[in-house]
């Protein structure tokens, strides 16, 4: 998350997430946040993938200030995380999708 005072990018806790669908329950309705997904899946040519990327959860509700600070960190993150790819969500039901997108099916 971003820390609307300093301006920094911090996590929110430590927490490490096994199953999408619980991350998705624990997504703020109305905050943006940065979320480091490495999640293996296999491609429809049968090799085995751990792609590393950044969703950007961005809520249509977000507060505008919010959406900027984000909107402005994006590149700052990916290249911090050093990730290839940048998946932007805008509801948390979307994370049910990822693999999907993540196997270029989007």
């Amino acid at each position: 998350m971003i820390d609307t005072k300093s301006q920094e990018i911090r996590p929110q806790d430590e927490e490490t997430y096994t199953d999408l669908l619980e991350l998705a329950d624990e997504l703020p309705d109305s905050s943006p946040r940065f979320i480091l997904l490495s999640h293996p899946l296999t491609l429809a040519s049968g090799r085995q993938s751990v792609p590393y990327v950044l969703l950007y959860y961005l809520p249509v509700n977000a507060n505008p200030n919010l959406k900027m600070s984000y909107a402005g960190a994006v590149e700052l993150m990916r290249g911090t995380a050093e990730v290839n790819r940048v998946i932007e969500i805008s509801e948390s039901e979307e994370l049910g999708e990822i693999e999907g997108r993540l196997k270029g099916e989007d």
